[in-house]
C-alpha cells in the first residue's frame, strides 16, 4: 500500500462533496481519487481507482449508502468504509455496522477528525461518533421485520393495501397483516404514523 491514502468519496449533493474532497485534500496523506454522486456507481469507481477507504454518505439515489455498503464489503472486503450522515439516526447506525462499516459519523463533525477517522480504520480501528452510539444502546434494536420494513416502505407513499400487494406479490390479507403488526410493535395509531416512526428511528 502506498504512503498516500487513496478515498473515494460518495455524496450526491455536488457541494457538500466538492466541500469535503477540499478539506481532505489539505491532508498531507490523504488523496480523493473517485468522486460519485450515486450509490450504484460506488462499486465500479472503487474497483477502477483501486481505493484504500470508501466514504458513503447515507441518503443518495440509485443505492443509499448503507446498500453501497453492504455491496463493497461483500465485493471488497479489505476496502474500509466510512459511512456519513446529516441525520443522527440510531438505527443507521445499527444497519451500517451489520453492512460492514468500519466507521460512523455525522457530517457537521470537524474536518480533521473525518480525516482521523479514514486513518484510523485503514489501522484496523472502528471509530463511532460517540453520542450515536450510547443513543443506540438506550434505542435498542429494530423491531421490525424485513417483509415488516419492506411492506412499510412500500406504503408510505399512500398505496392502498390492493396496490401494495400488486406490487410486493402478496395478497391483500398479507400486507394488512404486516401493516398491522408493524403498527403494534410501534406503538402508533396507523400506518403513516409507523413510516414516519421507523424512518424517524433510521429502521428503514
Amino acid at each position: 500500500m502506498s504512503s498516500t491514502i487513496k478515498v473515494l468519496l460518495a455524496e450526491d449533493q455536488s457541494m457538500v462533496r466538492e466541500a469535503l474532497a477540499a478539506l481532505l485534500g489539505l491532508e498531507d496523506d490523504i488523496e480523493v481519487v473517485a468522486q460519485v454522486a450515486r450509490g450504484d456507481e460506488v462499486l465500479a469507481a472503487a474497483r477502477a481507482n483501486d481505493v484504500d477507504v470508501a466514504l458513503l454518505d447515507i441518503e443518495m439515489p440509485g443505492r443509499t449508502g448503507i446498500e453501497a455498503a453492504a455491496v463493497l464489503h461483500r465485493e471488497l472486503p479489505a476496502l474500509k468504509l466510512v459511512v456519513l450522515t446529516t441525520f443522527g439516526r440510531p438505527g443507521y447506525l445499527r444497519r451500517a455496522m451489520e453492512a460492514g462499516a468500519d466507521a460512523f459519523l455525522v457530517k457537521d463533525a470537524p474536518a480533521a477528525q473525518l480525516a482521523e477517522a479514514v486513518r484510523k480504520v485503514l489501522a484496523g480501528e472502528r471509530v463511532i461518533d460517540p453520542t450515536l452510539a450510547a443513543a443506540a444502546l438506550a434505542e435498542g434494536a429494530n423491531p421490525l421485520t424485513d417483509r415488516e420494513r419492506e411492506v412499510l416502505r412500500a406504503a408510505a407513499d399512500g398505496s392502498t393495501n390492493a396496490e401494495l400487494a400488486a406490487t410486493l406479490h402478496l395478497s391483500q390479507g398479507t400486507v394488512r397483516n404486516y401493516l398491522s403488526t408493524a403498527i403494534q410493535k410501534l406503538a402508533v395509531r396507523n400506518r403513516t404514523e409507523a413510516a414516519r416512526t421507523a424512518r424517524e428511528k433510521g429502521w428503514l
